[in-house]
This record gives C-alpha cells, structure tokens and sequence, in this order.
C-alpha cells in the first residue's frame, strides 16, 4: 500500500470516528434512520398485508423495507454535510494537512456504520412482523453486505446532494425529494409486472428493484403466488445487476464528489 494511500484512510479513520463521536453525543440521530423504517415495516404489514398476499407478503415487504431504508438513510450524508458546511466545519478540515477525499470519505464510512445499526433493527423488526431467513449462513451474509454495499453507493450521491446545496434547509429538501420516485417506483413494495409500460421499464431497471429482489434471493424470502415473477435481464440476474448498480455508482459519484467538495473548498 502506498505511503498516499495509508494517509487517506489514516485521515479518513480519524474523521468517521469524529462522526460516529457526534452520534454518541447527540443519539437523536439515530431515531430517523430507526423509526421511519420500522413505521413502514408496521404500517405495510398490518395495513396492506391483508389485502396483498398477508404472511407472503410480509417476507415479499422486508426485502424491499431493507432496500429503501439504506437509500433514504443517504439523506443523512446530506444534511451531515450541509451543515458541516454551514458551521464552517470543512473550511477547518481543509485548514489541516489532511487528504481532501479523506473528508468525504470519513462521512460516507461512518454513516455507513448507521446503515449497519439501521439493518440490524429492521431485521429484528422484521422478525416480530413474521419475516424469516431461509437461507444459509453464506447466503444470509452476502445479502446484508450487498446491501451494505448498496447503501455506501447511495452515501456518495447524497454527498454530492449535499455539497450542491447552500444550506442545512436546502438539503433537508434535496435530500429526501429525489429519494421518493427512486424507491417507490421499485419493487420495494409491489411487483414490477403489473406496472404500465414506460413505468414498468424504469422500475425493472431501478437499482432499488434489483436491491430489493436480490435481498429476497439471498434471504430465500416467499413471495405471494398472485404476484408476477421479476421481469427483464435485472430480474433475472438480480444480485448481478445489483452489486454492478452499486459499484457503477460509485464510480461515477466519487469522483464527481471529490470534484465538488474541492470547488467548495476553493470559495
């Protein structure tokens, strides 16, 4: 490993840890990425179950509750760095003979830590609601990193969000509204086969869906006999195109992210 290697992630080690501090200080943070998902895991498995396959359902539901939660949690990369940016937090780091990407790559790795709580107490969650693993150990384990790669891919778009906007009130907006149309119009919560034609297209090629069908793969999740199977060359191959989605992501928004963050830091 080269000497400008280890410098950025002894710098970037330094600044999760400094992010992850703020969490044990203030733990209210934690209650967005905890307390929104398990309400839609509720509110979908005993309002919709019923009228949507009922216990299928609900093993069909956790899948996608698990796919939306770690791309909204990119919200949280967005307004943690607005308002870095707010207080003046990144002019200090970049008063400091520290790498730049190691800036952005403490945020995106500690919040990579919440989206880790964040999947432990959905699966709990999901537990009590009746969804189970029916898969092995290996198989289990490649489901929760690959959503775990998912949700670091999506850390990145929201730390561009995040450095595009002016202030912390901005970004509460920005970071949510484009986050909407990406998850719903998935097979987080339906079936992409009963979607009308150009809708059904986008959501067969939504990285959401294929998250979603790829964590009901590997997990070995039931889905209910009147849903229609995954449609396309993404529901075919959904692990494939799901890790390829994510690591596509990332290297289209890190360096778009570093660019930025660079500008910013040249203002």
């Amino acid at each position: 490993m080269t000497a400008v290697a280890t410098s950025v992630l002894r710098d970037s080690s330094i600044i999760t840890w400094r992010n992850l501090l703020n969490i044990r200080r203030i733990p209210d943070l934690l209650l967005g990425a905890t307390v929104q998902p398990i309400m839609f895991v509720l509110l979908f498995a005993y309002v919709f179950a019923g009228s949507l396959g009922g216990a299928a359902y609900r093993e069909f539901l956790i899948g996608g509750i698990f796919a939306q939660t770690v791309a909204f949690n990119a919200a949280f990369t967005t307004m943690g760095l607005a308002n870095d940016l707010h207080k003046g937090i990144i002019d200090r780091f970049r008063s400091l003979p520290i790498s730049r990407l190691a800036v952005i790559l403490g945020r995106t790795t500690s919040d990579l830590a919440v989206n880790a709580i964040t999947l432990v107490v959905m699966s709990l969650t999901g537990l009590l609601v009746g969804w189970r693993i029916h898969s092995g150990f290996a198989s289990a384990a490649a489901g929760y990193l690959m959503l775990l790669l998912f949700a670091f891919a999506m850390s990145w778009v929201g730390a561009l969000v995040g450095l595009l906007c002016r202030t912390v009130e901005v970004a509460q907006s920005a970071g949510l509204i484009w986050l909407f149309p990406l998850t719903f119009i998935s097979s987080a919560f339906v079936p992409t086969g009963n979607m009308p034609g150009v809708l059904k297209v986008a959501a067969e090629w939504n990285p959401v869906t294929a998250v979603a069908d790829a964590s009901r793969e590997l997990f070995a999740n039931t889905v209910p006999a009147t849903f229609p199977p995954p449609g396309g060359w993404p529901g075919e191959h959904s692990v494939l195109y799901a890790v390829l989605s994510s690591v596509a992501i990332i290297a289209v928004f890190a360096p778009l992210t570093v660019v930025r963050y660079r500008r910013v830091a040249r203002r």
